[in-house]
């Protein structure tokens, strides 16, 4: 069996592979797309990090392909949907860089309270700024941690090592869980009002676009410093910049940015920000470990059959895999749903499955939930391997009951979910081969296709509603796909699914929101 290593990796990814009696090891980097296209066509295996794109169309010239394996996280650079398509596992290496990434922050921070950066920068040029170069102590400081994943808690732990006060906000963890973690848990006001330093570790979505703005800045104490080295764009940068130079924030420590590589910024003029290429993940170490699990698992694929850190096969065999696949699909897509709608810290979840479907073996289609339900909210990779651990170190309980009994549909999953502060309830069904429909959300009964830009609308049920909506929508040149409509009872209230052809950016939906009889207008994107 045949490996291609098409980007730099450690040699103890080469070394392992190749001291494998079976498989051949070939390392060929920095290939054109043609050259890929004409390679990849005798490989059971391909191997990248970032600089290689496995699209569609290297998927399908890859003949013999069997899996892709990325020595990393993120896997952007991956046609997921077209391997899936194909049968092709694509697995990543989310471990191997946690640590490292988490250091950086902290190493960000320490920096930055010192002027470290500067200050070399001016001694080596032959000045002696002392006097000018003060800096603050981290000790008994309080950082606030947005987002407390895997690399937000070490973060937390680390900061708790250097006896710093640590609060953190992440609105779907529990107190109690938090509480396990040494750090107190308090809402995004005064977190913004008490943190002297401020550190994010939540991934880009919809919702964390521009997370931190003029507004968040408004809100924080005079003199705070802020760390981002999780995702670029989730601070607005002309914001951060006024607030610097409006001495609101004393300094700024940066390894992401809007646009990468971000050119010429006005941040880069002020010597309150210190900056790095996205160095996160890039340790000596962290890319010997990401080399050698993404190695070994590869191994255990090839040879065992053994799936590890699969982004998009569950651990099922191939057979049971063809009937359930739908509603692993449609798991994933209730999961997200919710993940989108939902308030509070999560305790509880619980997947409940009725009518034909409950004779399969249907934990893969439970996971899919978790990991729809977390992927939404966490920085951190979520698959199909690490899920349930992800949401068990989060203290969410999960559970997974079974019935015979069809109800009203020959197959249904029922998903409810138990937080801080409410419970929701979302139903799905697959009709004929694969047509995945939600069919209850609470306590309304709809259906609707779970796919692409979903509007969902809470409100008063009175005339003209659905005009107001349709007016503003088409006022913004945004077509309406499909309208779902469910009340309860008439003149109460009423909920919608709206899908739409494109985007609804942040100011139309600020005007739905202000719509008479409006209670609610919330965003979702589904894959």
């Amino acid at each position: 069996m045949k490996v291609l290593i098409s980007d730099n990796l450690s040699e103890k990814a080469e070394e392992i592979f190749r001291a494998e009696e079976g498989i051949e090891a070939v390392v060929k980097t920095g290939m054109s797309k043609e050259e890929l296209l004409e390679e990849i066509k005798d490989y059971n295996a391909l191997v990248v990090r970032s600089s290689t794109i496995a699209d569609q169309e290297v998927i399908e010239a890859g003949k013999k392909l069997q899996v892709i394996g990325r020595a990393g996280i993120g896997v952007d650079n991956i046609n997921i949907e077209s391997a899936s398509k194909k049968g092709i596992v694509v697995m990543n290496t989310p471990e191997g860089n946690i640590v490292t990434t988490a250091e950086h922050a902290v190493s960000m921070m320490l920096s930055m309270s010192r002027n470290i950066p500067y200050a070399s920068a001016s001694t080596k040029a032959g000045k002696w700024e002392k006097k000018g170069l003060m800096g603050v102590e981290v000790y008994k400081k309080t950082l606030g941690v947005i987002g407390l994943g895997r690399i937000g808690r070490i973060v937390a732990n680390r900061a708790l090592g250097l006896s710093m006060q640590v609060i953190a906000y992440d609105p779907f963890i529990s107190v109690d869980m938090a509480k396990e973690i040494g750090v107190e848990l308090v809402e995004l006001p005064e977190l913004f009002k008490r943190a002297d330093f401020i550190t994010l570790h939540v991934p880009k979505t919809d919702g964390t676009k521009k997370f931190i703005g003029k507004e968040e800045f408004d809100q924080m104490k005079d003199g705070v410093r802020i760390i981002n080295c999780a995702r670029g764009g989730l601070i607005d940068e002309e914001a951060l910049c006024q607030a610097i130079k409006d001495k609101k924030v004393a300094g700024a420590a940066l390894d992401v940015f809007e646009k990468e590589p971000p050119g010429q910024s006005p941040l880069f003029e002020l010597k309150e920000v210190i900056c790095t290429p996205h160095l996160g993940a890039s340790t000596q170490e962290a890319q010997v470990n990401v080399a050698v699990d993404i190695a070994e698992q590869i191994i255990d694929f090839l040879k065992k059959g053994k799936i590890k850190n699969a982004v998009n096969a569950p651990s099922v065999d191939s057979e049971t895999l063809k009937k359930i696949g739908p509603y692993i699909d449609l798991g994933e897509k209730l999961g997200s749903l919710m993940g989108h709608l939902i308030e509070g810290g999560i305790k509880r979840l619980v997947v409940k499955y009725s009518g034909e479907i409950v004779k399969f073996n249907l934990k893969p289609v439970t996971i899919s939930v978790v990991r729809g339900l977390l992927s939404y909210f966490l920085k951190e990779d979520v698959n199909m391997i690490n899920a349930l651990t992800i949401a068990k170190e989060r203290g969410i309980e999960v559970e997974e009951t079974k019935s015979n009994i069809a109800h009203d549909f020959a197959s249904l999953v029922r998903v409810e979910l138990l937080t801080d502060s409410e419970e929701r309830v979302i139903e799905g069904t697959i009709f004929g081969k694969n047509d995945a429909r939600v069919v209850r959300l609470d306590d309304y009964i709809l259906e609707a296709v779970p796919q692409g830009n979903i509007l969902v609308i809470s409100n008063q049920d009175a005339p003209g509603v659905i005009g107001q909506i349709g007016t503003t929508l088409g006022n913004h040149s945004i077509n309406i796909a499909g309208f779902h409509l469910s009340r309860i009872t008439e003149s109460g209230k009423a909920l919608s699914l709206v899908s739409v052809d494109s985007t609804v950016e942040d100011n139309v939906l600020e005007e739905l929101q202000k719509l008479e009889n409006i209670i609610s207008a919330k965003r979702v994107y589904l894959p």
